[in-house]
């Protein structure tokens, strides 16, 4: 062999080696099969509640409008606002001039109609006297027939003006109680124990209650508050009187208030409007869709002595469905497949192997699942591994995870 072959043959050799080798170093770094690693989390004992979610608002346990039932000019406000008040205390003025003088006309009428009276009544007696003189003339045929019927009707006559004096003098009591009452509504007092919230009409002002009466204080009991809860239509099914609650405020997330749900009206708080007119066929309503969400209110007391909830703030109502004290739980991500009986089936990792358990679930607010049974306490159940990861994270939901009405 001439040394130029042999060198022709250490240079292919050389190529088919460096080749060799680059083929396994790319498939050691780039073709190898990952090492499989496993998220676990231990079964641990916690406290879990399943609850239904909402959005709230306060509401003061009685809330009155104090108006005026006459009119006139509001002369003097005794309180100011935020003042507390006792049922009974005179809270305005108004100018009573008007109902004053309308009281003093009807007692004069009173007195007008009695005079009356008295006048037709002396008549009565005179005409009553007459009437015996003809009466005894006529029954010694000393009297003609026809002035003893004249004595007769002006007899009747004035009992029936008197009976009719009678009935205007009723009338004009009545009149005179109506407008001693409304002397009375000049001063404005307090319905009811409360806080004044708003003054609505102010000193100076014309009060004119001809049509509707117009309002010039509100007052509120703040010692109790209501809560109202609105609660979807997909959960108020779920929801029942005597349930236990809680609310949060938002700018006091660390302290609840609880209670007991009390009651759930009836009506909606806004009807679903469709997009269909009235006039339209029932094929084209049918298809129509609802442009608002459907909620009802749920309603519960706090109290409030120390009056630091106000009116109108806002508060995260959670009603609790079901709850469990120190229960074994684990995070419900960790649940496989649901069987036809109602169990789940768990990856539990074994020395570094997974295997498959089937439990059975109690409470599962979709955070953590309450295990009845086939786990015990430490527990590593697999919750994900390096192969589930999924590409992206923040393409389905943007602004965070979609909002439920359960938890």
């Amino acid at each position: 062999m001439t040394k130029t072959a042999r060198n022709r043959i250490i240079i292919t050799l050389g190529i088919v080696v460096l080749l060799a080798g680059t083929v396994l170093l790319v498939r050691h770094f780039f073709f190898a099969t990952p090492k499989v690693t496993y998220v676990t989390a231990g079964a641990a004992r916690m406290d879990i509640e399943e609850s239904v979610l909402a959005s709230g608002i306060l509401k003061a346990f009685k809330t009155v409008e104090v108006g005026a039932q006459v009119s006139g000019q509001l002369k003097t406000l005794h309180v100011a606002l935020g003042d507390k008040v006792k049922k009974g205390q005179l809270l305005a003025e108004i100018d009573s001039v008007t109902q004053l003088n309308s009281l003093k006309d009807a007692e004069a009428q009173v007195e007008n109609l009695r005079a009356q009276k008295r006048s037709s009544q002396a008549l009565l007696k005179q005409y009553t006297l007459a009437w015996q003189r003809q009466s005894q003339m006529a029954a010694k045929d000393a009297g003609s027939q026809a002035d003893l019927e004249s004595a007769q009707a002006s007899l009747d006559s004035t009992r029936h003006t008197i009976a009719s004096l009678d009935a205007q003098i009723k009338k004009a009591v009545i009149a005179v109680d109506t407008a001693k009452a409304n002397v009375g509504y000049t001063q404005i007092s307090a319905p009811i124990d409360g806080v004044v919230i708003s003054i609505d009409t102010e000193e100076g002002q014309t009060v004119v209650s001809t049509q509707t009466a117009t309002t010039i204080i509100t007052l509120a009991t703040l010692d109790t508050i209501t809560v109202k809860a609105k609660i979807s239509e997909a959960d108020v099914m779920r929801v029942k009187p005597g349930l236990t609650t809680y609310f949060t405020l938002l700018g006091d997330a660390d302290t609840r208030y609880y209670s007991k749900l009390r009651a759930i009206e009836p009506g909606p708080v806004s009807s679903s409007t469709s997009s269909s007119s009235s006039s339209s066929s029932s094929s084209s309503s049918s298809s129509s869709t609802s442009s608002s969400a459907i909620y009802y209110y749920g309603l519960f007391e706090v109290p409030n002595p120390d009056n630091k909830l106000r009116v109108s703030m806002t508060a995260q109502v959670s009603i609790v469905l079901n709850q469990a004290k120190n229960a074994l739980c684990i995070p419900a991500s960790a649940l496989g497949d649901k069987l036809k009986d109602g169990r789940y089936t768990v990856r539990l990792l074994r020395n570094d192997v997974p295997e498959t358990r089937t439990i059975r679930v109690g409470i599962n607010n979709s955070v953590y699942a309450q295990v009845l049974e086939g786990l015990q306490e430490r527990d590593k159940v697999v919750v994900g591994d390096s192969t589930s990861v999924p590409a992206t994270t923040t393409s389905q939901h943007p602004g965070g995870p979609p909002p439920g009405g359960r938890r």
